[in-house]
């Protein structure tokens, strides 16, 4: 972003470059202190213990920290580190969100996302200062590998693509949810390819993405071979078979004619995906890949849980369990709701390869999934910077349309 065409118009890169540090310091701040309350008012306590301990990324996070004080000096207890290890990765949430939008629309727009992001109910209630949870640095890693997604699409970078299985890596270590990251990133890739977007870019930054990814992240124990023998992750290997099939079809492309390109294009698609049909279901009946869980199920029919889990209320009684309700919109993503609307249309008007990522963001209907949507709906407050620079009367044209 240069001096004459960036957000700060007129300001010297020296002076954007510390007004930007100086929102982003804020945001962390404001971010960090707005979810003390707990401490303020009582005392400084764990009072949501959950971390699970099949995923060590959390206390990892912790020890690494306290050693890192300690070696500094700094002596402080390890149930303070955990106490304030939630409030502090906000902070770095906000500014993962930052990057993220930057890469998507401009630097403008990625300091409003860091400041909606750093005070956004829907991901404050999950970050509070006393919750030791696993999502209190999961949500960070996720936004970071997002970010890293989106840039080794852009540049198509073996070393980009690395450094995202490398934050992939984190995730997966820290909770469960990382297959929500395996699973979106190949619908991105799936996509481009089907409304004619494929490129060097994308073949080159999934597949370095996916090899070093289901590699790095066999190395936890309890995830151990599921990348190669559970349904959920079954996907992402079929993406990628798909982007290696088409890949060979554009080096062919250029070598044959039109006729037996398209011959030959037909005639593998459908070969290779009945046979990829018929192994999948080959292994599920034969017991060497399990079949889809419950929670896959739960995601696309809310009332999987209660019809299913009848005789385990405790399961059907979970929140994260049940359809989602329109009042917790509003609550949870508040100002942002009115705003993403326009943002969207945005989003779809001016579309590229990495805005078509953001479209596929919209599974909300699974009520924890709504972390994940007010996450991305602060992606979309390119809106309010366009309120703010009022660039020729395109805010009021697209209001206009909802």
């Amino acid at each position: 972003m240069t001096a004459e065409t960036g957000f700060f118009r007129g300001k010297s890169l020296g002076a954007t470059s510390l007004l930007t540090f100086a929102i982003l310091s804020l945001a962390w701040f404001v971010g960090f202190a707005s979810r003390l309350f707990a401490i303020v008012r009582f005392e400084s306590i764990i009072h949501e213990f959950d971390p699970w301990y099949v995923y060590p990324g959390l206390m990892v996070t912790s020890g690494l920290i306290h050693w890192i004080l300690d070696t500094l000096n700094f002596h402080v207890h390890i149930r303070e580190i955990c106490v304030f290890l939630a409030p502090t990765f906000s902070g770095l949430t906000a500014i993962a969100t930052y990057l993220l939008t930057k890469e998507l629309w401009s630097a403008g727009a990625g300091l409003f996302a860091a400041c909606f992001i750093a005070i956004s109910p829907g991901y404050t209630s999950r970050s509070v200062a006393g919750s030791y949870d696993n999502e209190g640095i999961a949500i960070f890693a996720l936004q970071f590998t997002y970010y890293l997604w989106v840039k080794s699409l852009k540049t198509g970078s073996v070393m980009w693509a690395s450094f995202c299985a490398l934050s992939y890596f984190y995730m997966v270590s820290a909770w469960g949810g990382y297959v929500f990251i395996i699973n979106l990133i190949p619908l991105h890739v799936l996509a481009l390819i089907v409304i004619g977007r494929y490129s060097s870019r994308l073949f080159v930054a999934y597949t370095t993405f996916y090899c070093l990814a289901t590699v790095l992240s066999m190395q936890i124990p309890f995830v151990g071979f599921q990348p190669v023998r559970t349904s959920e992750h079954m996907p992402a290997f079929g993406v990628f078979g798909l982007l290696q099939i088409v890949a060979a079809m554009q080096y062919a492309r250029a070598r044959v004619s039109r006729q037996q390109f398209m011959t030959l294009f037909v005639g593998g698609l459908t070969f290779f995906g009945i046979l990829a049909v018929v192994v999948y279901f080959g292994l599920v009946w034969g017991g060497y890949v399990a079949p889809f869980s419950g929670r896959f199920y739960s995601l696309w029919d809310t009332g999987y849980a209660k019809v299913n889990c009848i005789h385990i209320p405790i399961i059907a009684s979970v929140s994260e369990h049940q359809p989602t309700t329109w009042v917790s919109f509003f609550f949870d993503l508040h100002i942002t709701a009115a705003v993403f609307p326009v943002g969207l249309w945005y989003c779809v008007k001016n579309v590229n390869d990495e805005r078509v990522f953001s479209e596929f963001w919209q599974c909300f209907v699974f009520f924890s999934l709504q972390l994940f949507l007010s996450l991305f709906i602060c992606t979309y407050d390119h809106t309010v910077r366009h309120i703010v620079t009022d660039q020729e009367g395109k805010v009021e044209e697209a209001f206009q349309i909802f």
